[in-house]
Formats: C-alpha cells, structure tokens, sequence
C-alpha cells in the first residue's frame, strides 16, 4: 500500500501529462505554498521535458502562483493566526514555524529569499511572514527572488539536461537548496561579526 506523499507524489505527477497541465501546476504552487506538502518542483519539471520551448513560460506562471500563494499564507498569519497556528502544530510544523520566527526577527528579507529557494518548507514561511507583520513588499520581493531562483533553476537544469536531468532532480534540489542556505548563513554570520 503506497504512503501518502507517494500517492500524491504520483497523482502530480499524472496531472503533468494532463492537457489542462498548466492550470494544473498553477493550482498546485498556489496550494504548496499555502497547505500542499508536495513542492511543485515535481510537476514542473515532467511538463518542461516533454515541451522544453515552454520552459521559461512554466518557470515564470510558476514562480507568479508560488508568491500569490505566499501572499494567501501571509494573510492567514497576519489575520488569522490563531486558527492557523494549531494546524500548523498537528501538521509537525511547529518546530520549524519557531525557528523561521526566530530567523525572521534575526534576517528579514535574506531570509525569505533563502527559505523560498531551499528546502524549508514554504508555507510555514509565508505564516511566520504575516503573524510577524514583515513588511509586505520586503515579503513579495524576498518570495519573487527566492522562488523565482529555484523555479527557474529546475526549469534551466530540465531544459539543459533533458531526462537524465529529470530522473536526479530530487537530489539535485535539496543539494542545491542546501547549499544555498549554508552560504547564505556563512555570508550572514560574516556581516555579523565584521560588519
């Protein structure tokens, strides 16, 4: 009997053959950001390897769905809170929605731009992002830049690399968000100590 994220892992998957694909992999970056645990990374990359002219298309409907996504998970932080916040604690977020407190009040901005590119998950960054009341254009800048960087990263590695690249994107994608947050954490205790 297959878990739960590998069903929806494959139900994604199948919905990126499907003709309406594209308001299909809008729907699901919106959701991702918001409640959907399955990153839309999956999605994209299937849909840029059967139609590589297309790749900048899906990077850029996707990065636009990822941030309007954020901005519905900021809302909820900002105004809603309190019923947003038990939510997060059955889903297992609530470590995480801690520490992304914590970074926010320590980064701001770098942070988001580094958590919407990495692993982290994103929609305990677009709560933590309102419940803190961050600055809503500092919040869309950082979630353009941060998300825009990994969609269009995918879309590039697919394009560049074709199948073979799309068999190893997992591992490339939290190799390369990984790496990212330990330079972007190095640059940022270097400023702090020298700056």
């Amino acid at each position: 009997m297959p878990s739960l994220f590998s069903g929806m892992y494959d139900w994604v998957l199948k919905l990126a053959r499907h003709r309406h694909a594209e308001r299909y992999l809008v729907g699901v970056t919106v959701a991702e950001a918001v409640i959907f645990p399955i990153p839309p990374d999956v999605m994209l990359a299937p849909m840029v390897l059967a139609e590589r002219r297309r790749a900048w298309r899906l990077a850029f409907k996707t990065t636009v769905a990822s941030v309007t996504g954020g901005l519905i998970g900021y809302l909820l932080g900002w105004m809603a809170l309190e019923l947003v916040l038990p939510w997060i604690e059955r889903a297992g977020y609530l470590p995480a929605y801690e520490q992304a407190v914590d970074a926010f009040r320590r980064f701001g901005v770098w942070f988001v731009i580094l958590a919407g590119f990495s692993p982290i998950p994103f929609k305990v960054i677009t709560v933590a992002a309102g419940a803190l009341g961050m600055s809503l254009p500092a919040f869309v800048l950082g979630s353009v830049i941060g998300r825009g960087s990994r969609f269009f990263l995918v879309a590039a590695i697919i394009y560049a690399g074709g199948e073979r690249a799309a068999e190893r994107l997992r591992d490339w994608i939290d190799l390369l968000g990984w790496v990212a947050v330990i330079g972007t954490a190095l640059a940022l205790l270097v400023w702090w100590f020298w700056f």
